[in-house]
């Protein structure tokens, strides 16, 4: 299970997307994610199914690669199905199983639910498989930077974002060496009731939490060693500039969104 969490990897291949400017992805993948909340019927989820596809298979990551990042909202997918379909009420009975009932509109309901939270991981996930974390940095920092007028702290607050994205693929390695050891001790993680399931993680939580708060120092101590003072008055070794190819792809989302809004105001 641990291993099968993708988000926040990179998976470095010769595409188009890998090529793109960062700030063309993340917009991009906001411009999805709003795309999702705005269809509400078979036809919008239709468009993005297509945009999707299309943008996997651009970005020459494999597929059940992809996929397997699933596997870790499997419970939380469970979840989501069963209250969506179990507690939406509807003019239409289609099952009842005492007092739950499953009607036409739960039934719609759960499975749309399912589908979008599926396309919010494999979205968020093309970003960050397609992009090295220096560069959602400094694509970050590039997007927000009109706020710097405001006083916000622009490039703390990315590095911040960035460093985050980072920690979770050392952070799932290290939780899947310490589960290791302690099994190697005879520590048991699968069996026994919730109760007991919860007090089997302590052996392993404790020294994961000692781990991450160890790296955390080190890393604190290695920018202060650099004399690290935030982003005042820094430079870009690689200055973002975009090009043609980056004019196109915002053309193509633009025609996404718009698809997406023309059939839900069709339709």
């Amino acid at each position: 299970m641990i291993r099968d969490i993708t988000l926040g990897q990179y998976y470095p291949a010769d595409s188009i997307l890998h090529k793109l400017d960062p700030r063309v992805k993340l917009v991009t993948t906001m411009v999805f994610l709003v795309a999702l909340f705005v269809a509400n019927d078979w036809a919008g989820y239709l468009v993005a199914t297509v945009f999707l596809v299309t943008v996997i298979r651009l970005s020459k990551v494999p597929f059940h690669f992809m996929v397997k990042g699933l596997k870790a909202i499997f419970f939380i997918l469970l979840i989501t199905l069963i209250f969506n379909l179990f507690l939406t009420p509807g003019d239409v009975v289609l099952v009842q199983i005492w007092k739950l009932k499953i009607t036409d509109k739960g039934l719609h309901t759960a499975i749309f639910m399912a589908v979008r939270l599926i396309y919010l991981i494999l979205g968020t996930s093309v970003m960050t498989l397609t992009t090295t974390p220096n560069d959602l940095t400094d694509g970050l920092e590039k997007l927000l930077s009109p706020l710097k007028k405001l006083r916000v702290p622009v490039h703390e607050v990315s590095m911040m974002m960035s460093i985050a994205l980072r920690f979770i693929p050392i952070l799932l390695e290290e939780t899947d060496k310490i589960m290791k050891a302690q099994i190697a001790r005879g520590a048991d993680f699968e069996h026994g009731n919730l109760v007991q399931k919860a007090k089997n993680l302590v052996p392993l939580l404790v020294p994961l939490f000692i781990s991450a708060f160890r790296r955390a120092n080190d890393l604190a101590m290695a920018m202060e060693a650099r004399c690290y003072r935030g982003g005042a008055g820094r430079t870009k070794m690689k200055p973002l500039v975009y090009a043609r190819r980056d004019y196109y792809a915002y053309a193509v989302v633009a025609l996404f969104l718009a698809a997406i809004i023309a059939v839900r105001v069709v339709l």
